[in-house]
């Protein structure tokens, strides 16, 4: 189960493009900080501080290797969010179900 700051984390790393950029290419193939900078037109800087708000999120992992930061994509956290919005759906969707049916049992009014 996510706590609302957990929720609060990954939801908020996620609302950034850049962020879900480097997801994607971390989740494909792990890959450096560094070269995770020369794909973007921002500082070294800008893309070590995407990758931490990533990895506070619990989205990504880190390890070092030698002089480099070597990131990985951590899917669990990916996969917990997915379930909540699962969840979220099957509330909207029950209470769908639930206006239908309260409509298909009331008559239709007329005009008189």
């Amino acid at each position: 189960m996510l706590s609302d700051d957990d929720v609060d984390r990954i939801f908020q790393a996620l609302a950034d493009a850049t962020r879900r950029d480097i997801m994607k290419r971390v989740i494909v193939r792990e890959q450096s900080v560094s070269d995770l900078a020369r794909a973007y037109t921002m500082s070294f800087a800008a893309v070590q501080k995407h990758v931490a708000v990533l990895e506070k999120a619990l989205l990504i992992t880190k390890e070092r290797r030698g002089r480099e930061q070597i990131v990985h994509g951590d899917p669990t956290m990916l996969r917990k969010a997915a379930r909540l919005l699962d969840a979220y759906e099957d509330i909207w969707r029950s209470r769908l179900e639930a206006m239908n049916q309260v409509l298909a049992d009331d008559p239709p009014v007329t005009k008189k």
